[in-house]
């Protein structure tokens, strides 16, 4: 469910929990991810393929991985929020087809600079337990009440 409901900067407080996401990755996501983003690799949508590279199974490529990070990220940050910088994107385990992934977070800090309010969230992914992609740092805006 998407937040379309204004989030304030005041209302963000250091260690409030950004609401996870769960992705399943099937068969038909995953191609239709790949040819989404144009990312053709058969590592990503055939699995005979990708066990012969050394892959255990076809694998949601990056840019899918990425677009799960923004999605939660706008869900939490609502309409009225930017994504100025993302870092620390690192992949480090294969997202798979039959895993789901969860993504989540955490607001690590605020602060105030050239007029703008802004927000570090600590964003990863995980599957089984572990976790696949970060963490890393999302750096966002949001207004405030009195603006």
């Amino acid at each position: 469910m998407e937040n379309k409901q204004r989030r304030y900067w005041e209302d963000v407080q250091i260690g409030d929990e950004i609401p996870s996401l769960h992705f399943p990755l099937s068969v038909a996501r995953l191609v239709m991810a790949a040819g989404a983003n144009r990312d053709f690799n058969s590592i990503h949508h055939n699995s005979e393929y990708a066990k012969q590279t050394g892959a255990p199974e076809m694998y949601a490529n990056i840019i899918f991985l990425y677009g799960m990070w923004e999605r939660t990220v706008r869900n939490f940050i609502g309409l009225s929020g930017t994504i100025k910088s993302v870092k620390e994107f690192r992949m480090k385990v294969f997202n798979t087809v039959g895993e789901t992934v969860m993504t989540k977070g955490i607001v690590k800090k605020k602060w105030h600079e050239n007029n703008e309010s802004l927000v570090e969230l600590e964003v990863w992914s995980e599957n089984s337990g572990n976790i696949t992609v970060g963490p890393g740092q999302v750096v966002i805006t949001l207004p405030k009440k009195n603006q």
